[in-house]
C-alpha cells in the first residue's frame, strides 16, 4: 500500500516473471541450498509488484502460480522464460483478465517441434510467394564493438500445433531469430513463443527486449549495488524480508529524478536526511546531490 501510494496509478502494460537465487542464503549444515525469489517486474514502471520465496525443496515454478494470485494482471501481458510455459499458467492468466508471451524450449518437446515445423513451412511459402504473408520486423544495435540483429515473426496460423486447444487463449506463435557478433565471431539464436495477443512483429520484438528488464535493472541492481549475492542471511523469513526491502529501496531510487548512479544516491541519502526523506516521498529536492 505504501509503494502503490508513492507510485500513483501505475497502468501496467507488461510484467514480467522471472527468479533469482540468493547465493549466499545457503546453509550447508541445515540441508539449504540458496533461496530462489520470484519476482513480478512492471516494465514500463521499473518496480517490482510482489515476490514469493520457492520452498526449500521446489524451484521457481511451484512459486508462479503463488505469485500470479497476487496481481491485477487485467489488460496486462505477462512475460516468462520457458520454466513457466505451462498450461495452468496461461489458464491462470487468462482468467485473470491479461495476457501472456511464454517463451518454449525442450520441456514442452511437442510444441517446440510444431513450432518449429510451422516457422519453416511458413517461411518457405513466403520465399516461393505462396501462403501467408508473415509479419516480420528487424531491429540492429551496434554497442562496444558488438553488432546485434535481430529478426522477429509472428505466425496466426495454428493449424499444425497440436493440443493447440489445451493452451488457453492461444492466439499466435512467435520467432525470434538473432545474430550476434563480437572481434569478428558471429553465433545465432532462435527463440520461440506463444501470445495470446495478437501482436505485431515489432510489438512482440519491443516485448521480447523489455522482459529482459527484470534482469539488466532488477537482478544486477540487486547484486550490484546492493550485495544481494553476498548477503550471508541465511534465516529464511529474514532472507525473504529483506529481499522484499532491496526491491523496495530500489523502486524508490529509480523514481529519484537524478542522473546519477545508485551507489550515489545511496550514499546521498545516507548522509543527507532531507535528501532521504524526499526519496521516501517521493519528491524532487531542489539542488544537486
Amino acid at each position: 500500500r505504501w509503494l502503490d501510494t508513492t507510485s500513483g496509478t501505475l497502468g501496467l502494460k507488461q510484467i514480467a516473471i522471472d527468479g533469482k537465487a540468493l547465493c549466499g542464503s545457503a546453509d550447508r549444515a541445515a540441508g539449504l541450498g540458496p533461496l530462489m525469489l520470484v519476482s513480478a517486474w512492471a516494465v514500463e514502471n521499473r518496480i517490482t509488484l510482489g515476490q514469493v520465496a520457492a520452498d526449500d525443496k521446489s524451484n521457481e515454478i511451484a512459486a508462479i502460480p503463488e505469485l500470479l494470485k497476487l496481481l491485477d494482471l487485467k489488460g496486462a501481458l505477462v512475460t516468462i522464460d520457458a520454466a513457466g510455459c505451462q498450461r495452468k499458467f496461461a489458464e491462470q492468466i487468462v482468467s485473470g483478465g491479461g495476457d501472456y508471451a511464454l517463451a518454449v524450449k525442450g520441456n514442452q518437446p511437442k510444441l517446440l517441434e510444431d513450432i518449429q515445423t510451422a516457422t519453416t513451412e511458413a517461411v518457405d511459402n513466403a520465399a516461393a510467394g505462396v501462403g501467408q504473408a508473415l509479419d516480420c520486423h528487424e531491429t540492429l544495435d551496434t554497442s562496444r564493438g558488438r553488432v546485434e540483429r535481430r529478426h522477429y515473426t509472428v505466425l496466426d496460423d495454428l493449424s499444425g500445433v497440436r493440443g493447440r486447444e489445451k493452451w488457453a487463449g492461444l492466439t499466435a506463435l512467435g520467432v525470434c531469430y538473432s545474430e550476434r557478433t563480437i572481434a569478428g565471431e558471429t553465433s545465432c539464436t532462435i527463440r520461440y513463443y506463444i501470445l495470446s495477443r495478437r501482436l505485431t512483429a515489432a510489438e512482440f520484438g519491443r516485448a521480447c527486449r523489455q522482459h529482459w528488464g527484470i534482469e539488466n535493472e532488477l537482478h544486477w541492481q540487486l547484486d550490484v549495488t546492493f550485495g544481494a549475492d553476498a548477503s550471508r542471511i541465511q534465516n529464511r523469513v529474514g532472507c525473504e524480508n529483506f529481499g522484499m526491502l532491496r526491491r523496495l529501496a530500489l523502486a524508490l531510487l529509480k523514481r529519484q529524478p537524478y542522473e546519477r548512479g545508485m551507489k550515489c544516491k545511496r550514499l546521498a541519502a545516507a548522509v543527507d536526511t532531507d535528501f532521504l526523506e524526499q526519496i521516501l516521498l517521493g519528491t524532487p529536492k531542489l539542488g544537486k546531490v
